[in-house]
C-alpha cells in the first residue's frame, strides 16, 4: 500500500518493453534518415529515463549507449582508412595510400576520403547504434527474472541460458562500478592499464563465484527435471514445432518475394499456429510453478501496440516515400524532415504515460 491507502500498480509485463524495444529496432532498419534515427533515440531514451527501476541490470543502458557510439566511430574510420565504394567528387582530404598486391583488387588502404562515402558511412552506423540502443533499452526496462517467468515450459531451459547472458554485462558493469569506488576511497588509482587490471582479476573472481552460486541453485531447484508424457504427445509435439518452423520460414519467404504475395501470409499464420501449439505440448515435460505470475494486462497491450505502430508505418512509409526515409548521398542532399514518420516515431512516447513509475515509493 501507498500513501492514503492506495495499492501500487505492478509493473508492465517484461515481455512488452522487449516486443516494445524490438519493434523501435525494426523500424530503424527501414530508414537511414539520420533526423528519423535521431528521433527514435531520443523516444527510446525518454522512456527509459522515466520507466526504468533502480537495479543493477537497469544500469546498462549506458552500456550500450556507449557501444553504439564505438560502433559508429569504428564504421566512420573503415570508411576512412580502406575506402568507400560510394562514389564521390567532394575530396575532404587525401591520405597516404598503400599499393596492394594485383589478388587485393578492390581494397584500398588510404587514398581520397569524399563527403560521399563519410556520409553514406555516418547513416549506415547511425542505423546500426540506433538498433543497439533500442535493445539496450529493452535490457533496461524489462526484469531477466521476471521475462524468465513468464516464458513457457518448453523454453524455460533455452531461456535460463538466455538470461544468465543477458544480465552478465550488467552485473560486470556493476562490479567494474563498485570496485572503482572502492580504490577511489582508497586513494588508490583507478584508470589506465594498471588499474584496469587490478580491477579485472576480483571482477573475474565475483563472476566465476556467482557462476558456482547460480549452478548450485539451480541444481536444489530441479532444473532439467522432465516429466513423462507418452510417445504419441512427443511425436506429436516434435511434428508441430518442425512443420510450424518450415511453415514460418516459407511464409516469410513468400512475403519477401513477389512471387510468394498470395501464399506468404496464410503460411506464415498457420506455421506460427503450429509452433505455438507445438510449445504448448512441449510445456508438458517440464512441470513448473509460478508464484504471482505476471499478467498481459491492457498496458502491456497498449506498450506492445504502440511499438507495433512506430514500426509498421515506418515500413509503409519507407515503401511509398523511399527518398525521404533514404536521403541519397550522389549527389549529396541534405536529409529532409518527413512530417509524419516523425509524428508515427512519436508513438513510441505512449508507454511512458501508460505505465506505472517504478520509482514512486508503494
Amino acid at each position: 500500500m501507498g500513501e492514503g491507502g492506495r495499492r501500487r500498480h505492478p509493473a508492465a509485463h517484461p515481455g512488452a518493453w522487449w516486443l516494445w524495444s524490438l519493434s523501435l529496432g525494426t523500424a530503424a532498419t527501414r530508414t537511414t534518415n539520420p533526423l528519423l534515427l535521431t528521433l527514435l533515440i531520443t523516444v527510446s531514451a525518454y522512456v527509459v529515463a522515466t520507466r526504468r527501476p533502480n537495479t543493477p541490470w537497469s544500469r546498462s543502458y549506458g552500456a550500450f549507449v556507449k557501444l553504439a557510439l564505438a560502433v559508429l566511430l569504428i564504421r566512420l574510420l573503415f570508411a576512412t582508412l580502406l575506402g568507400s565504394p560510394i562514389p564521390g567528387t567532394h575530396t575532404l582530404l587525401t591520405l597516404p595510400e598503400v599499393p596492394l598486391p594485383a589478388w587485393a583488387q578492390g581494397i584500398r588502404l588510404g587514398g581520397e576520403v569524399t563527403a560521399e562515402a563519410l556520409t553514406f558511412a555516418l547513416y549506415d552506423g547511425l542505423k546500426l547504434a540506433t538498433l543497439l540502443i533500442c535493445v539496450g533499452a529493452a535490457n533496461a526496462l524489462a526484469s531477466p527474472s521476471r521475462l524468465l517467468k513468464s516464458l513457457p515450459g518448453a523454453l524455460y531451459e533455452m531461456g535460463v541460458a538466455v538470461v544468465v547472458a543477458l544480465t552478465f554485462a550488467p552485473h560486470l558493469i556493476a562490479d567494474v562500478q563498485r570496485l572503482r569506488a572502492a580504490r577511489r576511497l582508497r586513494g588508490r588509482p583507478d584508470n589506465g592499464i594498471r588499474g584496469l587490471l587490478q580491477v579485472g582479476l576480483p571482477v573475474l573472481e565475483g563472476a566465476l563465484e556467482r557462476s558456482v552460486s547460480l549452478a548450485a541453485a539451480m541444481d536444489a531447484r530441479g532444473y532439467g527435471r522432465t516429466a513423462q508424457v507418452p510417445t504419441a504427445v512427443r511425436r506429436t509435439t516434435a511434428a508441430l514445432t518442425l512443420g510450424g518452423l518450415l511453415g514460418v520460414c516459407a511464409g516469410t519467404y513468400g512475403l519477401l518475394t513477389a512471387e510468394g504475395e498470395t501464399y506468404g501470409a496464410p503460411v506464415l499464420l498457420l506455421g506460427l499456429a503450429a509452433a505455438l501449439a507445438g510449445l504448448r505440448l512441449g510445456g508438458r515435460r517440464s512441470p513448473r510453478t509460478r508464484y504471482r505470475p505476471d499478467r498481459w494486462d491492457v498496458r502491456a497491450w497498449l506498450v506492445v501496440a504502440s511499438g507495433v505502430a512506430v514500426a509498421a508505418l515506418l515500413t509503409l512509409a519507407a515503401a511509398r516515400d523511399p527518398a525521404a526515409l533514404h536521403p541519397g548521398v550522389v549527389p549529396l542532399v541534405a536529409p529532409t524532415f518527413p512530417v509524419w514518420p516523425a509524428a508515427a516515431i512519436l508513438l513510441g512516447l505512449l508507454p511512458a504515460f501508460v505505465t506505472p513509475d517504478p520509482k514512486e515509493p508503494s
